[in-house]
């Protein structure tokens, strides 16, 4: 059986039209406060108010409602792929690598849902 290493974060993702205009209506009605922008690659974050928990908005031109994707922080996103994909578990295409920045790596639970793994690359 597989047991990945995750990281003491989550990040909720979601699809948004405007990164900048949702920062702050998230700030603005419910408090959240910004992490970054990172316009380069199109995706902001925001801490909310739950320890741990992370929103994160990717631009999109016509975001679907109920769009949300947890992503799960991992130290080593190659380990905790290949212990999921040993398991059977299905990924969406290759582990994508912005330089200095972040791995991504979609895979998908038994009924569908996308889930996605993210390591950190900024830290060292």
């Amino acid at each position: 059986m597989a047991v990945v290493t995750l990281d003491d974060q989550i990040t909720i993702a979601l699809s948004v039209r405007d990164r900048h205009a949702s920062a702050e209506w998230y700030n603005r009605m419910l408090g959240f406060t910004l992490r970054h922008h990172l316009d380069e690659v199109g995706w902001s974050e925001l801490n909310t108010k739950t320890e741990g928990v992370v929103l994160g908005l990717g631009e999109q031109g016509e975001p679907q409602p109920g769009n949300s994707v947890p992503v799960f922080g991992t130290p080593d996103i190659h380990a905790a792929r290949a212990a999921l994909e040993a398991e059977g578990v299905s990924f969406d295409g290759e582990t994508q690598t912005m330089e200095g920045m972040v791995s991504l790596a979609t895979f998908y639970d038994p009924d569908g849902n996308a889930l996605m793994l993210a390591q950190d690359l900024s830290k060292g």
